[in-house]
C-alpha cells in the first residue's frame, strides 16, 4: 500500500484510515520494573543503572527537545557502538505530522520534567517489580479501568489512536503474560540487543511463574499479569478495549510488547474482534533472526501486522544504520508513528530525512 510498508495479513484497515483528513493521536505509556536490573538482560539504557531513567528521557526529548532527568541520553551500547533511542523516530514523526500526543505513566520509577498523564495515582511511587520473584505489578485492575477513562476522553475527536510503549526490559515481560497464558513464545520475543539473551529471558520467566504459584495456561489474566507483567500491560489494554467499544481503531505501535497486550486482551475478552486493531512495527522486528513476533501474532489470533522500512541503509548516520545490525529495532512507537505519517500522505523519504535531522 505504501513504499517502505510490507503487511503481513489484510490492509482493509489501513484503508480506512488512510487521508490527510484523518484526525489520529498518539499516545505512549511508560512504565519501569525491577526487572530491567538483572544484568544482561536488557539495553534499553547506556547502563544497567540508567535504564530507569529510560522511559523518562524518552518523554523529555519528545516533549522539551532535551534531558532534564539525567546526562546521558537514552541509547543501546554494545561494544563501543551504539544506536539513539526509538523515541527520535517517534519525534521525528509527530513533529513532521504535527499530530497532538499525550504521554501516560503507568508506573514510572523516575517521573520526566515534562506533561504526562498517570492512569491513577496510586502507581505514582508504585512502579512494576521483579518478575523473577513473581511480583510483577501492583493493582492491575486499576490500571486497566482507570486507562479506560484516558481513552474515553480521547475518543470525543479524533478518528483513530496509535499507542505506543516505553519499558525497558519490556520483551522479558512480554515473554511473561504469553507464557503464564499458555502461548509458545520461547526464544520468539525481539530485544534491543544484537545477541537476544534468550536463555536468561526464559529462566526469569520461569522462576517468576513458579515463585507466583500460577498455573500456566489456566490463570485469570489479572494475576498472570500481577505475577510476571509489567504495569504497561493492562494500561494500553484497557485503551484498546474502551476504543473498539467504540467503533475507534487503534494501531498498537511496537512488536513483541504489543503482541503481549493482545494475548491479555484475548485473556479478558475471548471474542474480542480485532478486525480494528492492527499492530504497526518495524523492519527490525519483522525480520530479526532471533525472534519470530509473527510466530506469536497468529498464535493468538487474525491480527493484522504492517512493517515499516525507514531504509536507514541510505543514510550516513552511524547511529542510525546500527539499527540495521540488530541495535534497538522498535520502542516509544517508533513503528506506528512512522505508519501513521504515511497514513497522513508522507512519503517514507521525506520520514526518514526528518528523523536525520532530529537525531543530528
Amino acid at each position: 500500500m505504501f513504499n517502505g510498508v510490507k503487511t503481513y495479513g489484510s490492509d482493509d484497515l489501513l484503508k480506512e484510515l488512510k487521508g490527510k483528513d484523518k484526525k489520529p493521536f498518539f499516545a505512549c505509556v511508560i512504565a519501569t520494573t525491577d526487572t530491567a536490573s538483572i544484568p544482561g538482560i536488557t539495553g534499553a539504557g547506556a547502563t544497567t543503572e540508567l535504564m530507569n531513567y529510560t522511559p523518562a528521557g524518552d518523554v523529555e526529548l519528545i516533549i522539551r527537545g532535551e534531558l532534564r532527568c539525567c546526562d546521558i541520553p537514552p541509547q543501546t551500547i554494545v561494544d563501543g557502538a551504539s544506536a539513539p533511542t526509538p523515541a527520535m523516530l517517534t519525534k521525528a514523526s509527530l513533529e513532521l505530522t504535527d499530530v497532538p500526543y499525550l504521554m501516560i505513566d503507568a508506573g514510572a520509577q523516575i517521573k520526566p520534567d515534562a506533561p504526562f498523564a498517570l492512569v491513577n495515582n496510586e502507581v505514582i511511587t508504585e512502579f512494576g517489580g521483579n518478575i523473577k520473584d513473581g511480583k510483577g505489578v501492583k493493582n492491575p485492575k486499576k490500571i486497566f479501568e482507570d486507562s479506560k477513562i484516558i481513552a474515553k476522553e480521547l475518543l470525543k475527536d479524533y478518528d483513530y489512536l496509535v499507542i505506543g510503549e516505553s519499558i525497558p526490559a519490556g520483551t522479558t515481560t512480554a515473554l511473561g503474560i504469553l507464557t503464564a497464558l499458555g502461548y509458545d513464545a520461547n526464544f520468539k520475543v525481539s530485544g534491543c540487543m544484537p545477541e537476544n539473551p534468550h536463555d536468561l529471558k526464559k529462566e526469569t520467566v520461569m522462576e517468576g511463574i513458579a515463585n507466583a504459584k500460577i498455573a500456566i495456561g489456566e490463570v485469570d489474566p489479572f494475576e498472570a499479569v500481577a505475577a510476571v507483567g509489567d504495569p504497561m500491560i493492562p494500561a494500553v489494554a484497557g485503551m484498546v478495549i474502551e476504543s473498539t467499544k467504540n467503533n475507534t481503531p487503534v494501531i498498537l505501535a511496537g512488536g513483541t510488547q504489543m503482541a503481549g497486550v493482545c494475548a491479555f486482551i484475548k485473556a479478558i475478552e475471548p471474542n474480542f474482534d480485532f478486525s480494528k486493531i492492527c499492530l504497526g512495527s518495524t523492519v527490525f522486528v519483522a525480520k530479526n533472526e532471533t525472534s519470530d513476533l509473527m510466530n506469536i501474532i497468529n498464535q493468538i489470533g487474525d491480527i493484522d501486522v504492517h512493517v515499516v522500512d525507514p531504509g536507514f541503509e541510505k543514510t550516513n548516520h552511524e547511529g542510525l544504520k546500527n539499527y540495521l545490525k540488530g541495535f534497538v529495532k522498535e520502542g516509544v512507537g517508533a513503528g506506528g508513528s512512522m505508519l501513521m505519517a504515511l497514513l497522513l500522505g508522507y512519503p517514507i523519504e521525506d520520514i526518514r530525512e526528518k528523523i536525520v535531522d532530529v537525531c543530528e
